[in-house]
């Protein structure tokens, strides 16, 4: 089925890739109006979530290259309604971003909060 998340083949691609090659992690966000658990909108959650998650990208080779909100669509359906925000990380390497994954206090549940749905996009 189209609609469903298939994380397996994404995963499965971002493994066969080459090792001791950049890679990029697109994360396209759309926020929550208020997250009940932390009494805030899910801008300042995904906020609160960047703060606490950066030091673990400080821990590896990893950066956040690009934060910004889409403006306009030039070239796609004119009646989707654009998202919240656009995030990209670059990663020094596909081991790199499995390290981020495997850590155990890496705060995804924060992220989770914050957000009504994102996509977590794997670029080369």
């Amino acid at each position: 089925m189209s609609g469903q998340i298939d994380l397996q083949s994404g995963i499965k691609q971002l493994q066969e890739f080459p090792d001791g090659r950049p890679v990029f992690m697109l994360n396209y966000l759309n926020y929550k109006k208020i997250v009940s658990e932390t009494g805030k909108t899910g801008k300042e959650t995904y906020a609160d979530y960047l703060k606490a998650a950066v030091p673990f990208f400080n821990t590896l080779d990893a950066q956040i290259i690009f934060k910004g909100s889409p403006i306009a669509t030039i070239i796609g359906p004119l009646d989707e309604p654009l998202w919240d925000e656009v995030l990209i990380v670059r990663y020094a390497s596909k081991n790199e971003f499995f390290k981020l994954m495997e850590m155990k206090d890496y705060p995804r549940d924060l992220r989770a909060l914050a957000l009504t749905d994102s996509r977590l996009i794997f670029c080369k």
